[in-house]
Formats: structure tokens, C-alpha cells, sequence
């Protein structure tokens, strides 16, 4: 049923038929009669495809005969039969006048034949107009050069019934001496797909062919026309329920798909079935099979039984429209293991705060605030319209373009530009002219006369001499703070990932009631393997915490963490200090003093101690894991030569893993340099994320420095003229450049600096990433497929 409605589709489609907008009445309809009336409807389709492609094909002979009749008659006139106005009065007689009706001999009477002149002989054809100069070079090749060859490019084209393809053509006719010759001919215009037509040399019964032709052309196009509105009438009732029909086909094909899933029971009595659902969806369910056997009054109780399982559970998160698209994000990268800490719930806020930090500029956050608040606004709308590739991204994601606005206004007022143009929005500046002669300069001349600006970037620094040093500094020692602080919280989060993994498995929650039940080996095996794969599981949680979390804790934050703590005394202390200075002796001499680079008392013994810490951190990461996994592996096959013999085969089922194939799989060398590389990975990863945070300084600093340039360079250049036309010029390249390069391209590139920033900085100190997601049954999932 499924195929025969892609084919009423297909068939539809192809016609360009139209389905009515009138409301139909919705019948209700059983599978079984659908089912009868979809055969019914094929093969009334296929009947009348194969007798409009008969009659096609009949047309298409017809109207290349009459091609073939005037075209070739120009090279059959003979001058001793026909006089030239005879031949005139045919081509303007007969040949352009189609409606001219009369008797003639009948088609099938008349064969290519020989010619009335002395042993010459000759075949008129038609043949695709793409195979002409192969078939006239295979035909002097065949002949010999015997032949004589004439064409003429037909004035029409012909519709393949096939592939409904308008085809050029041309005419041929060939002139030969002889029955073999004739033969060879005919074989070629064979092999060639060429259609041969009989062409008489008498004008006078090409007269009567011609008419013949006309008339059943006329007859032949008035049956097309109306075989193919009968046609389209037919396709368009069918229209009519298509989308009605497709729905119920696909809504039986899921449910017998589903049925298809379970098993018989013992009784062969009823029907089993196994799946996943949420926790907080289990009285929903309950309720709805007991709703079901209500309405199926049924005699026998549909039972809903929670099982234990030893296998990995899908994972599922409940979102909403705001919190979808961050969730697409992080899952874009990888699903998350079951009950794993999500990144999503950290990434609502940090994913558009640190997008903000590069594209700080209130004046442009505002304009994306516009755009996010216009795709809200129509959400109603635009959520029922088929949108292009690129609207249906920005759509999606229209609450992350709300929230990157808010956060881009939020730090445009930190960094104080609006289209790159300071503005005194919290108060006058704490700077002013030592004098008169300075009320015009701002690179000389100021001085601070009271308190810091109350928020966000004094705007006395635009202009000075100082403000891009200022702006670097600020900006690059932010980022680092950012970047360090992201790092700790998804080291932190790994922490909680471990001990969550430690505190929610028990062997008594794993053993499932029907196992007291059961055979005593089988209960025996099985209480083995949880016992197993709960030991597994704790020396993981211990080996995280102990020889992961907290090495990777001291190893970051005994480098850069101490950087950040000395940029925060740096700007508490307003220190002249030279950090770059400081972080490079601490490696290369930790002994000496530090002069005028000393932030605190007793920083250089800090600085020893936390360099220590630091080298111990490497193999505290490195060497405990393998000797440990070795000394439990020696501990628990002491004394074994041979792997335990299995009772039976259910002994082979439930325990693959078993002693002998530990014994086979443990290797300590790969263990060892797998850690090793886990170990420098990590090393040499918190050098590397946290120069890759610079990024946010980087973005930030040419975001500020492209819209000064359009500012002053196009915008107050143009407005510098007193013509209106030079200033209308620079106001639409100002507004172009802003439109397509700031608010479009420097978007984009932060969305994905901010992307990277979240999937490689931050998600790899604790997201594995490799679960799978939970796809519950719906219809409204399967409706939506073609």
C-alpha cells in the first residue's frame, strides 16, 4: 500500500496536478477497504498510462511520418515526371495546409521500394539529431561509399513517451544501387534506433499520404486530449485523500513495526515487549494501558512491570523552546552517557556570555536583539512555513540569538561602545584638563580628579594615547580569568560524574526479584557478574578521584590559576608589576628575588611550593593507575593456572569475560602508554586551552577596532563633505558594512569561537559524549518523513 501511494504521488507530481483546497468531508475508511480501493486506483492508472504511451507512440509516428513527407519530397522530385509549379503547388497546397482532408492509401500499404529510375534505390528516415554524423559515417563505411546521403533538420520536436522529453530530429534520405546494399541499410537505421517511413516518388500519392496523415494526426490529438484530462480527473480525486491515506499507511506500518518487536511468552498466550521510558512517565503509562484495555474491552489486563537491567539506559533530557537549541549544541558534539552531568545546563549561560565578550558593542547587540525579538514575535507564523537553509538555523536557534544579544548589550556597556562611540551613560568621566588648553586634546593633558567610572570603561580612554594598551591589557587578562574559571568547573564536574557513578550503583538494587526464582547456577553466574562490574566500577570512581581529579586540580591551578590570582592582586593593588616576568622565572629561577615584580609577601615561596606541586602532579596522574590495575588483576587470578570451567552453556552466556580471557585481554604495556598519553594530553592541554581562551581578547579587540574603522573612516569621512550625495554614499557603505560584516560575518565567527570554546575547552575535562539518545514511539516523528 505504502509503494502504491508513492507512486499515485510520483504520478501526481509529474502531471502538475494541483490537489483542490476545498475542505473534504474525512470519511472513515478500515485498512481493508483502503486496500481494495488503492488496487483499484493502480490499476486503473497503469491501464491509462499504457494507452496514452500507445497512443503517444502512434502520434509521435504520425507527425515524423509528415516530417519525413515534406522534408524528403524535396529530394525525390524527378524533373522528367513533374514539372517545378507541380511541386510548388504540393508544398503549398498540401504540405502547409494540415486542416486539408481527403482519401488515401492506407499506410499500410506502402513499403520502402525500389525507385522507378534504372537500379537506383533509396530509404527515407528520421533519426535524433545527436546520432546523425555517427550513422552517416557508419552508413559510408558499410556501402562502401556507395551511397549518397541527404538530411534536413526537422522544424519541430518530437516528446519521447517515455521520459516526456522534447527531442530534435533530423530527416535523412539515402540513395544506394542494389538488395544488398538496401539490406545493410536498413540494419543500421535498425541498430541506430532510426524510424523509417515509406515515401512514394509520385507526387500525386504523396498527396494522398499526406492527407491521410493530417487526418488522423487531428484524431489522434483530440483522443490525447481528452485520455489526458480523464487522467489528471482521476489524479486529482486521488489528491484529494493522498495525505490522508499516506498518514494512515505510515501510522499502521509503525504500529506493525512495533508489534514486530515482541516476543511470545512461555504460554504463547501473550505478547511481551521490553523498552525505555523516562521515570517521572510511568504512571502516564499505567494510565494509558489501563485506558486501553478499557476502550479494547479486553478480558485479559495489560501489565506494566519495571525490570532491572545491567545495560546502558538512553539518555533523554526534557527541554523547552529556550533550552532546546543549547541542547542541540552540546549533543551536536555527543550524546551524554546515561545520568551523566549535562554541559547544556552550564552552556545556557556561558555559551552567550563568552560569544558577548567578543562581540561586547551594545549598539550592535541591539540590533541582534531586534532580529531574535522579530523571530520570537512570529513564532507562530514562521513555525509552520517551509523556511530555507539558512532562515531555519536562525529560527531555531532565535532564544541563543536573544540571549547573545542581552549578553552583547551587558558587556557593550562594560567596554562602553555603542558602533564603537563612547558615551558618559553612568555619570561624567573621572578625568578633565589640567587647563584651558586642553579642553580640545585627549592624549595630553588629564588627570583624575575623582572617583573611578562607576561601571564599564571610563570614556576618556577613547582616543588617548593609552586606550589600546589599557584595552589589551584588560581584555587579554579577562579572558585568562574566563578560561581558567570554565577549566575548573568542568574539572569539578568530573568530580561529581565520579562520585555520582560510586553512589548510585549497589548490588542489591541491580538484582532483579526474578532472579531468586531461577536456577541456582544461574543465579550463582549471574550475582558473580554484578559483582564484577560493581568492582569495576568503583575502582574506576576511587581511581578518578584520587589519581585524576585531584592531580589535574593542583597541576592547573599551581600555574595558571596562580597567574590569575596575580592579575587579580594586580588590579586590587594597581601593582606595576610584569607578570610575564614573574610567570617565566618561576620556571627558570625560582630562587631568586623577585624585586620590583613582588605582588605579596612570601610569593616566592609560593611559587617554589606550587612548582613542586606541579612536577609531582605529572606522575601522580601517570604511574598509579597501571600498577593498580595490575596488582588487583595479579590478586584475583593468584594461584590460577586455567580460567574456571563454565557448568553449562548458560555459564557461557552470562560470564563472556571470563578468567581466562582477562588473562588474554590484560596487557600492562598498553595500559601504561595509554596513560602515559591520557597524562601528556592533559599537560599539555592546560597550556594550550588556556592560550586558546585568548581567543575572547583576539575577537574582542578587532570586533572594537573594525567598527572605529567604519565609524571614523567612512561614516565621519563622508559626513566631513557638505554634499548630500557623498554623505547618503558613506551612510549606505556604513550601514552595509555594518549589516553584513559586524552584525553577519564577526557573528558567525564567534558563535563558533564560542562553540570551540565549549566543545574542546571545557567539555573534555569531564564529557565522554558517547551515549545514544532516547527515541520514543511517535506518530507525530513518522508523519513528518516523506
Amino acid at each position: 500500500m505504502s509503494r502504491k501511494l508513492r507512486f499515485f504521488k510520483d504520478q501526481i507530481s509529474k502531471a502538475g496536478v494541483l490537489a483542490s483546497t476545498r475542505p473534504i468531508l474525512q470519511e472513515h475508511i478500515e485498512l481493508e477497504d483502503l486496500e481494495i480501493r488503492l488496487a483499484d486506483h493502480e490499476h486503473e492508472l497503469i491501464e491509462m498510462n499504457s494507452n496514452s504511451e500507445k497512443l503517444r507512440q502512434s502520434y509521435n509516428e504520425l507527425l515524423e511520418f509528415k516530417v519525413v513527407l515534406q522534408k524528403a519530397s524535396v529530394f525525390l522530385v524527378s524533373s522528367s515526371s513533374h514539372s517545378v509549379s507541380e511541386e510548388r503547388e504540393l508544398n503549398e497546397n498540401v504540405f502547409m495546409n494540415d486542416n486539408y482532408v481527403d482519401d488515401g492509401l492506407p499506410l499500410e500499404e506502402m513499403r520502402p521500394g525500389p525507385s522507378s529510375q534504372s537500379g537506383l534505390r533509396f530509404i527515407c528516415g528520421i533519426i535524433c539529431k545527436s546520432k546523425v554524423l555517427r550513422f552517416e559515417r557508419m552508413l559510408f563505411r558499410a556501402t562502401r561509399g556507395n551511397m549518397l546521403f541527404n538530411q534536413a533538420p526537422a522544424d519541430i520536436q518530437i516528446m519521447d513517451p517515455i521520459s516526456t522529453e522534447m527531442v530534435e530530429k533530423t530527416v535523412f534520405v539515402v540513395f544506394f544501387s542494389g538488395e544488398q546494399a538496401r539490406n545493410k541499410v536498413l540494419k543500421i537505421c535498425e541498430a541506430f534506433g532510426a524510424n523509417c517511413y515509406p515515401v512514394p516518388e509520385d507526387i500525386t500519392k504523396q498527396r494522398k499520404i499526406t492527407r491521410e496523415v493530417s487526418s488522423r494526426l487531428i484524431e489522434l490529438e483530440a483522443t490525447l486530449d481528452a485520455g489526458i484530462r480523464h487522467r489528471n480527473e482521476a489524479l486529482a480525486s486521488m489528491g484529494f485523500h493522498l495525505i490522508k491515506w499516506m498518514n494512515m499507511v505510515r501510522r499502521e506500518k509503525a504500529v506493525y513495526d512495533t508489534l514486530n518487536m515482541l516476543n511470545f511468552d512461555v504460554t504463547k498466550k501473550c505478547l511481551v515487549g521490553e523498552g525505555w521510558c523516562p521515570i517521572f512517565a510511568k504512571s502516564q503509562i499505567q494510565e494509558a494501558l489501563q485506558r486501553a484495555t478499557f476502550d479494547s474491552s479486553s478480558q485479559v489486563g495489560i501489565i506494566f512491570h519495571v525490570m532491572d537491567t545491567v545495560e546502558s539506559p538512553p539518555t533523554y533530557f526534557r527541554t523547552n523552546r529556550l533550552t532546546n537549541a543549547f541542547q542541540e549544541i552540546v549533543d551536536a558534539y555527543g550524546v551524554a552517557r546515561y545520568q551523566e552531568a549535562n554541559p547544556a545546563v552550564y552552556t545556557v549561560i556561558t555559551f552567550p556570555f563568552l560569544f558577548a565578550v567578543m562581540f561586547g558593542d551594545w549598539g550592535h547587540g541591539i540590533c541582534l536583539l531586534l532580529g531574535a525579538l522579530f523571530l520570537i514575535a512570529r513564532e507562530s507564523k514562521l513555525n509552520n512555513q517551509k523556511l530555507g537553509s539558512f532562515m531555519e538555523m536562525l529560527f531555531g536557534g532565535r532564544y541563543v540569538l536573544l540571549l547573545m544579544s542581552l549578553f552583547s548589550i551587558y558587556c557593550g556597556l562594560i567596554y562602553n561602545e555603542f558602533f564603537s562611540v563612547p558615551y558618559h551613560i553612568f555619570g561624567a568621566s573621572a578625568y578633565k584638563c589640567r587647563d584651558n588648553s586642553c579642553s580640545d586634546a585627549y592624549t595630553v593633558g588629564l588627570v583624575k580628579y575623582r572617583d573611578a567610572y562607576p561601571f564599564g570603561v571610563d570614556p576618556s580612554w577613547r582616543g588617548s594615547r593609552s586606550e589600546l594598551p589599557f584595552l589589551n591589557s584588560l581584555k587579554m587578562k579577562l579572558s585568562i580569568l574566563l578560561g581558567i574559571a570554565q577549566m575548573n568547573l568542568g574539572i569539578i564536574l568530573s568530580y561529581f560524574n565520579a562520585r555520582f557513578i560510586g553512589s548510585s550503583i549497589d548490588i542489591r538494587s541491580l538484582l532483579s526479584p526474578s532472579v531468586h526464582h531461577v536456577c541456582p547456577s544461574f543465579k550463582m553466574n549471574f550475582c558473580r557478574t554484578l559483582k564484577r562490574n560493581y568492582l569495576k566500577k568503583k575502582l574506576s570512581v576511587c581511581y578518578i578521584i584520587r589519581y585524576q581529579f585531584v592531580p589535574q586540580v593542583i597541576f592547573l591551578n599551581s600555574l595558571f590559576g596562580y597567574l590569575s590570582l596575580l592579575i587579580v592582586i594586580k588590579w586590587c593593588t594597581g601593582s606595576q608589576a610584569d607578570l610575564y616576568h614573574v610567570m617565566i622565572y618561576m620556571f627558570l629561577s625560582p630562587f631568586d628575588d623577585l624585586g620590583e615584580n613582588e605582588l605579596f609577601w612570601g610569593q616566592r615561596p609560593l611559587q617554589v611550593i606550587l612548582l613542586i606541586l606541579a612536577i609531582v602532579a605529572v606522575p601522580w596522574m601517570l604511574f598509579p593507575k597501571p600498577f593498580v590495575l595490575k596488582k588487583i588483576h595479579t590478586e584475583r587470578f593468584q594461584g590460577r593456572t586455567y580460567g574456571v570451567l563454565g557448568s553449562s552453556e548458560v555459564d557461557l552466556e552470562m560470564e563472556p569475560n571470563s578468567a581466562k580471557e582477562h588473562q588474554e585481554d590484560f596487557n600492562f604495556s598498553e595500559i601504561f602508554v595509554h596513560q602515559m598519553i591520557h597524562s601528556i594530553e592533559f599537560v599539555l592541554g592546560a597550556v594550550s586551552n588556556t592560550a586558546s581562551y585568548l581567543r575572547l581578547w583576539a575577537l574582542s579587540l578587532a570586533h572594537s577596532e573594525l567598527s572605529t574603522v567604519f565609524y571614523e573612516k567612512v561614516l565621519l569621512l563622508a559626513w566631513g563633505y557638505d554634499s548630500f550625495v557623498i554623505r547618503m554614499i558613506g551612510l549606505a557603505v556604513f550601514s552595509f558594512a555594518t549589516a553584513f560584516i559586524l552584525l553577519m560575518m564577526e557573528t558567525l565567527s564567534a558563535f563558533l569561537h564560542a562553540l570551540r570554546l565549549h566543545w574542546v575547552e571545557f567539555q573534555n575535562k569531564f564529557y565522554h559524549g558517547d551515549g545514544h539518545k532516547f527515541k520514543p514511539f511517535s506518530f507525530a516523528s513518522n508523519e513528518d518523513e516523506d
